[in-house]
């Protein structure tokens, strides 16, 4: 679905019409499993918004703590914008695995938070919105594997253990506002229960 879409467009709209919810920001979260799509349709809604800045929760997690960023998304984020100022925040290397350069976040309408966990419990107060990407863990966890290639299976393997671990403790899709396809990118307005089926546990289905 491109950025121009009508439904695309529709959302953009809607978000736009909703009041802030951090100081003069709608602050929007586009949150799902790893390799769901986050990333790309974050990129899309932010063109539909004018150019709606991106926060990338891979750039304040680290190797050591995946998720435990709250507390610099915090400082060097939300508070900012609630004092209705842009925000500055230092972004990790994941190949020097130290954080290096800066990265600004301007002051807008919307700015969106693009991560797994982006819609987690500690971040929901904040938010005007949280949109959730539809595509179960072990198809999204295919398509990471086959985009990162066979260097990062041992990387993987770690990470979905320490997701499905942040999931079960605070779960972000049954506080999503809206769903989005994670293969098709169609929007959906309703949400729905997980499905039931058998859960996997570090790649291991669990019986």
């Amino acid at each position: 679905m491109d950025a121009d879409s009508p439904a695309v467009s529709a959302l953009a709209a809607d978000l736009l019409a909703l009041p802030p919810s951090l100081g003069p920001v709608r602050l929007v979260a586009v949150d799902g499993h790893a390799g769901s799509g986050k990333t790309t349709f974050a990129g899309r809604l932010s063109v539909a918004l004018g150019g709606a800045p991106v926060v990338h929760l891979d750039d304040l997690a680290t190797h050591r703590e995946p998720f435990g960023w709250t507390g610099r998304l915090r400082a060097q984020v939300l508070e900012p914008l609630a004092r209705g100022v842009a925000a500055r925040h230092a972004v990790y290397d994941w190949t020097a695995r130290g954080f290096g350069a800066a990265r600004e976040v301007p002051l807008a309408p919307v700015v969106l938070l693009e991560g797994v966990g982006a819609g987690r419990r500690a971040v929901r107060p904040h938010l005007a919105a949280l949109l959730w990407m539809e595509l179960d863990q072990a198809a999204a966890r295919a398509r990471g594997e086959l985009r990162d290639g066979p260097e990062l299976a041992e990387f993987w393997a770690g990470w979905a253990c320490a997701e499905e671990a942040h999931f079960a403790a605070d779960p972000s899709r049954p506080h999503a506002h809206v769903r989005v396809d994670g293969v098709t990118g169609r929007i959906l307005r309703s949400t729905l229960s997980e499905p039931i089926e058998p859960p996997l546990t570090c790649g291991v289905v669990r019986i």
